[in-house]
């Protein structure tokens, strides 16, 4: 027989699926083995821990385990109206054992239907007490005995009554005298009558981070997962508060349609959890507190100068007495131990103490600051265009440090204190464009854009608004057409109309008002425009520009289409006179047109790359990024772009995470860090199809059929090529067509299917031209230049190579000068070009590029093979092969095998066989080995040239020759293979 269930308390729910607990995987055993040994000796345990935190969820859990174990549940709860009445809560238990009862000993159950009347015992005799707590013993054993094991489950122990705790308390000394389990609960700090028994305790602590996703996600699926990051930081890992504030929030702002609160307010089951102690402070305490919360900086000098003198020490003594907040003299600074106890605070203060409590600290920063403005912006009753002005520029501001999130949210506010409609439409239009290009809100932008038509129906033509609606166009359904007709419109508008300043106080319909709140502030006055507070030169105005520029050149990028390139050029250069950002002048060159930048834009880009360690702003981190792929400098953006990740991983720059996804994938394509692209692009596409970003998804698709493609698996790489293709004909995308010629290409070659491999690049190459128009030829030309020798067509592979050395593409980069030599020599009819080759596999550090060098080794061992040079083709092929394999490069792997098979090398021999040994590349030279050994401590070929006074080329050979025979293809593998090297593998 069980009690029955009480009701369920705090954090009782913190379910997901029928009776599964989120996240409490180690308490649940814990309970496991508490009942499987109380089922042989008794035992007694409580849980303690803050309120909310799932106490009362894990009692209900144990309970049904326990009967799942075939214990007999007694369930008793703790009740605040119940705690002066003698022997409420044992009744809880006797109740359901009225028949048992009966056959103890008269006495024992005189003693026990005593306790069960109204007024039958008292309550404060010691000897009385004592013989009640022996008959409930005696019951309990009784019914064990009959019955099976007998578990007692206690919640909110602080409010049992005093006798019923004590003869509880004496029952818990006692349970190893038969099998009797007792589980209690009650919160961390609180006494109560069985404090003193000497239980053991265990702490039920907040759930994990990814727990507490899980819960929330479980609840609230649709939630959006900016929101539900907030939610979880906020509760700290309270499940009660976890489930609970999403009810204070609507629809709106569940799905980030609309801005959160500063501090979230509290429901009114949090309330009794977190108001009950702050209730209780003096009311300085509580002022002083309300300031802390509206401040957040946790410095206690602030606070100090806004409270208008006093002890604050003294003052917050209260409130550390009680739990609720630690002071750290040291470092002069508070914190809240709990997160909710902000939302307490601010619960329970007023509108007016609130408004006081923001003038009060604007006064303490000086005029133009950033906090200043955001105290007044809080402030503020009704609109005030002056504090309006302040978060305009506060918003960009807070773009370039890094927190796009906020720096959207700052619009908006910005946009609610706009007097006029105009500046209200303008504001509204620059949140859509920041949402859709960097925060990841494309499904946002038409929602505001109608907010801002609504605000300011003449100026809904505004190059933000324009900018907005052709990001949500091109990013979503990839309809450059409309987008670029749209854009460029706007952007002539623009250039014709007046100037904008960045300032919304311009657009203001009416007189300047006076008397606004920073008067009250009693802090200097705040004049001019916008850009009298701005960082640097930049303004809005001047950002939107750039954020229409670019997205126009994304457009032009993916077209694939020399008209609509011809359009940027003209309006770039007319922006150029207004923006003194060089970065737009960067990616149109070494991005737009790689083949054809000039050395003065690369030695700009270098510069922009070396920088990124201490950039913040996600758009210039990702945008230098993009310059960098083709031109091959994505390595030193590599950290950079990983920061991009990991913020929007955290709910920031989405938008901007995803190109840095992508990115990164792109250089580990490069590098040959295959195993790490397909988590990259998968991750990448995930956040495309939540965020509907459709045309920017593309590129991780391609690199994705790219992979596929090198490691044979045709049908992913046919499937992806096809996609690509059947989405981007429609919509005029001549890159995907590219995208998907270069996979069918590249799967074609690696088949040894040469004739396929030229017809599908020569769809879209013509030999002998590197056009403007086509950055992506940088990827093809050694493509090219295969397919066409080895179809025979040597005079169009010759021309096309020519046209690279033209284009003085091989001064870009080291690896574009090395498949330039690599594509020369196989351009070249039957002769083996050994300087050429040679030049191509000794480039320095030609093991960054993997699978490029393992290519040029495999056509240079094919050619030395044909050419009846055998013994140093099985160098170049062995090499080749090994970098393939490791790479999982099938296809490939199986041409460089089939190569030395010819040559008279064994493939896949067993170790140690007279016909491995045979095959088996030669060992290390003394100057090999001590080339290798300097390049294991991490010295450049330089750096290791200088100390052996050796050439650069001449380390690089060694290092070249040293690599297949140690079975490595990087330096990153030297120190492990040089370390298990056997002494006979060096000569």
């Amino acid at each position: 027989m069980s009690s029955p269930k009480p009701p369920a308390a705090e954090g009782g729910e913190h379910l997901s699926g029928p009776g599964r607990l989120v996240g409490r995987s180690a308490e649940l055993a814990l309970l496991d083995g508490f009942f499987g040994s109380a089922a042989v000796r008794g035992r007694a345990l409580m849980l303690t821990g803050e309120a909310g935190v799932g106490k009362s969820a894990l009692l209900d859990a144990a309970a049904r385990r326990a009967e799942d174990k075939a214990f007999q549940v007694l369930r008793v709860t703790g009740s605040q109206v119940e705690a002066g009445v003698g022997f409420a809560a044992l009744d809880q238990i006797l109740r359901p054992l009225t028949t048992e009862i009966a056959e103890l000993a008269p006495w024992q159950a005189r003693t026990l239907r005593a306790v069960r009347a109204v007024g039958g015992l008292p309550d404060g005799r010691q000897a009385e007490l004592l013989a009640v707590a022996g008959s409930v013993q005696v019951l309990l054993s009784r019914k064990a005995a009959r019955g099976g094991p007998v578990a007692i489950v206690i919640d909110d122990v602080a409010w049992l009554d005093r006798p019923s705790a004590v003869v509880l308390g004496t029952v818990a000394r006692c349970t190893h005298g038969a099998p009797v389990a007792l589980l209690a609960a009650c919160r961390t700090g609180d006494e109560s009558f069985l404090s003193g028994t000497g239980i053991p305790a265990h702490e039920v602590r907040p759930l994990d981070e990814t727990a507490a996703h899980d819960l929330v996600a479980g609840r609230f699926p649709a939630m959006a997962p900016r929101v539900r990051q907030r939610l979880v930081a906020e509760a700290a890992g309270n499940p009660l508060a976890l489930l609970e504030l999403p009810a204070t929030l609507d629809e709106a702002q569940r799905q980030e349609r609309g801005p959160l609160p500063a501090v979230l307010p509290l429901p009114e089951r949090l309330k009794k959890v977190f108001a009950v102690r702050v209730e209780a402070l003096p009311k300085r305490t509580r002022e002083l507190l309300l300031l802390a919360v509206l401040d957040g900086s946790g410095g206690l000098h602030i606070l100090e100068r806004a409270l208008g003198g006093g002890d604050v020490l003294a003052e917050l003594g209260p409130a550390e007495q009680a739990g609720l907040v630690r002071v750290d003299t040291a470092t002069g600074r508070l914190a809240f131990r709990h997160p909710l106890t902000r939302s307490a605070v601010m619960e329970l203060s007023t509108a007016a103490a609130r408004r006081r409590g923001h003038l009060a600290l604007a006064r303490e920063f000086p005029a133009g600051s950033e906090i200043r403005a955001r105290h007044l912006a809080d402030a503020a009753v009704g609109p005030d265009d002056e504090v309006a002005a302040l978060l305009h520029e506060v918003a960009y501001r807070t773009l370039r440090r890094g927190d796009a999130v906020g720096a959207v949210s700052t619009l908006l506010r910005a946009a609610d204190l706009s007097g006029t409609g105009t500046a209200r439409g303008r504001l509204l239009a620059e949140a859509a464009c920041l949402g859709a290009n960097v925060t990841g809100d494309l499904r946002n932008v038409h929602a505001l854009l109608g907010s801002a038509r609504l605000a300011d129906p003449v100026g809904s033509g505004s190059l933000a608004a324009a900018t907005a609606a052709a990001s949500r166009l091109v990013n979503g359904e990839g309809d450059v057409d409309t987008a670029h007709r749209l854009l460029t419109g706007a952007i002539r508008d623009h250039a014709a109309g007046p100037r904008e300043t960045g300032t919304i106080r311009d657009h203001a319909a009416g007189p300047r008002e006076t008397g606004t709140i920073r008067d009250h502030a009693a802090g200097p006055r705040e004049t001019g425009t916008i850009r009298d507070h701005a960082a640097g030169p930049r303004g809005a105005g001047v950002d939107i520009l750039d954020e229409a520029l670019l997205t126009l050149l994304v457009m032009c990028f993916h077209s694939g289409r020399p008209e609509l390139w011809k359009v940027f050029d003209a309006e770039a250069a007319k922006a150029q006179v207004r923006s003194p950002d060089d970065l737009l002048c960067v990616l149109r060159s070494a991005f737009g047109d790689p083949a054809h930048a000039a050395p003065a834009v690369l030695e700009l880009l270098d510069g922009l790359v070396a920088k990124l360690h201490r950039e913040t702003d996600p758009r210039r981190i990702v945008r230098t990024a993009v310059a960098a792929a083709y031109v091959d400098r994505l390595p030193g953006c590599r950290s950079a772009l990983r920061r991009v990740v990991d913020d929007g991983r955290d709910g920031g720059a989405i938008t901007m995470a995803i190109e840095a996804f992508f990115l990164l994938a792109n250089d580990a394509y490069l590098s040959g860090q295959w195993g790490d692209l397909p988590n990259l692009t998968d991750e990448g596409l995930r956040w495309c199809a939540r965020y509907d970003y459709r045309l920017t998804a593309q590129p991780g698709r391609f690199l994705r059929g790219l992979l596929a493609a090198a490691q044979g698996d045709t049908a992913t790489a046919r499937r992806t090529a096809d996609r690509l293709v059947a989405w981007g004909n429609p919509r005029g995308l001549g890159l995907l067509r590219v995208y998907a010629a270069h996979i069918r290409a590249l799967s074609a070659l690696g088949e040894a299917d040469f004739e396929s491999a030229y017809r599908h690049l020569r769809s879209v190459i013509t030999p002998g031209e590197i056009p403007a128009h086509l950055p992506h030829a940088l990827w093809l030309f050694l493509d090219f230049a295969e397919a066409a020798a080895r179809t025979g067509r040597h005079g169009e592979a010759a021309a096309h190579v020519a046209a690279v050395r033209g284009a003085g593409i091989p001064a870009v980069s080291p690896r574009l000068a090395m498949m330039t030599d690599a594509a020369e020599a196989v351009a070249a009819p039957d002769a083996v070009d050994h300087e050429l080759f040679r030049r191509a596999v000794d480039t320095p550090d030609a093991e960054r590029w993997p699978f490029e060098w393992a290519r040029i080794r495999l056509a240079y061992g094919e050619r030395l093979r044909r050419a009846r040079a055998g013994a140093e083709a099985r160098g170049h092929l062995d090499a080749a092969l090994g970098t393939f394999r490791r790479l999982g490069a099938g296809p490939w792997s199986a041409r460089a095998a089939n190569e030395l098979r010819a040559s008279g090398i064994p493939v896949g021999v067993p170790v140690g066989t007279a016909a491995y040994e045979a095959g088996r590349p030669a060992p290390l030279t003394p100057q090999e080995l001590q080339v290798a050994r300097l390049a294991a401590t991490g010295l450049t070929n330089k750096q290791i040239a200088a100390r052996l006074f050796l050439s650069p080329r001449t380390v690089a050979g060694h290092l070249s020759n040293a690599f297949p025979k140690l079975n490595v293809t990087s330096r990153a593998g030297l120190r492990d293979a040089l370390t298990g090297l056997a002494p006979e593998r060096t000569a």
